[in-house]
């Protein structure tokens, strides 16, 4: 089985040759196909001695974007339409493919009879706001997505990380591919719905020794990146319809721990209860963080993590009430159901 890599790149020059790089180690990749959307760094050079470097790379620009298109979504179609792969291979420009990966992949196809593969990568934190709002946010998805039910046939539930989301060609085909989600913010979970929907088998996974990523370089890139993402991530139910983030964050955040410390002052037994209260949430936390593959430790940004979160969900639902959201110099239009 061959695969074709498709890489859709906008203003990736920190990352694009360490990604290029990876990509080409893996055997089974005989083309890795960047589209270049239109970036104004140096994106551009840096492909340039990449192409002169790896004989399987070819290199695509861009033109303007067409009406109804999400950037990433256009990239991805173009680059679609010029592989020859059995399987595509749609990954970002930020990950670190490890050694061995794309042959995983396959394998975990063949056993499992899945015609769509990805993995939720390994998420590299290196500054206080990454280590304290990426984890919450994975284990968030996690109970929302679970592997099982996402797995399994007879559940409607269904999801795949844009990061890695490996599909057979054929069926890409069938189902429309990328056009036939062209105008979604959240085309990983969008493709994976209409796949599931199609009678395509999902298998969705830990990525753990599969990609390694850092989502996010500066604390404005995370926080356009999660504010256009969370609230239809965390709010949409199965069939589509969005909730009021207002429910998500009643279940998030520790309301009577904070309650009791807030009375303190009228009488300390209640602040020595919250605080009890409070060193237990901590508690639940690093375990939860453990059961999805973090260290424990980050388990003491708790307290700055759900307020991240909290703030960064309910930007996010104002932007889709007004609807919408901006990402990497571009506007999309959005609402409330998409």
């Amino acid at each position: 089985m061959t695969v074709s890599a498709i890489v859709p790149a906008r203003n990736e020059e920190a990352t694009i040759a360490a990604a290029v790089e990876s990509l080409a180690e893996q055997s089974e990749i005989i083309e890795i196909i960047v589209v270049n959307d239109q970036s104004t760094d140096g994106t551009s050079s840096q492909l340039a001695q990449l192409s002169s470097k790896y004989a399987q790379l070819r290199v695509i620009e861009t033109r303007d974007l067409p009406v109804g298109w999400v950037g990433k979504n256009y990239a991805a179609s173009i680059g679609a339409a010029l592989a020859t792969g059995d399987w595509l291979l749609f990954t970002d420009a930020d990950g670190i493919h490890l050694p061995g990966s794309t042959a995983h992949a396959l394998a975990d196809a063949a056993e499992t009879g899945a015609e769509l593969v990805s993995y939720s990568p390994e998420q590299e934190t290196r500054t206080w706001w990454e280590r304290a709002l990426i984890p919450f946010i994975y284990t968030r998805l996690a109970q929302k997505f679970s592997y099982a039910a996402v797995n399994d046939p007879d559940s409607p539930a269904a999801a795949a990380s844009g990061q890695y989301l490996l599909i057979r060609r054929q069926e890409y085909e069938r189902i429309g591919g990328h056009a036939a989600v062209a105008g979604e913010v959240l085309e990983d979970v969008a493709l994976a719905r209409l796949a599931k929907q199609s009678g395509i088998r999902l298998h969705f996974a830990s990525g753990q020794g599969i990609m390694r990523v850092r989502m996010y370089r500066t604390f404005g890139a995370m926080w356009e990146g999660w504010t256009k993402n969370l609230y239809p991530l965390m709010c949409r139910t199965t069939d589509g319809k969005s909730r009021s983030a207002s429910r998500e964050l009643f279940w998030v955040i520790p309301w009577i721990p904070l309650l009791l410390l807030l009375f303190t002052a009228a009488h300390l037994i209640l602040g020595v209860v919250g605080l009890g209260l409070l060193a237990g949430r901590h508690a639940a936390y690093a375990a939860n963080l453990q059961r999805n593959r973090f260290p424990a430790r980050l388990a003491l940004y708790y307290v700055p993590a759900v307020a991240l979160y909290a703030a960064a969900l309910l930007t996010s639902e104002l932007r889709y009430q007004r609807g919408k959201v901006t990402w990497k110099g571009r506007d999309y239009a959005v609402n409330r159901e998409s």
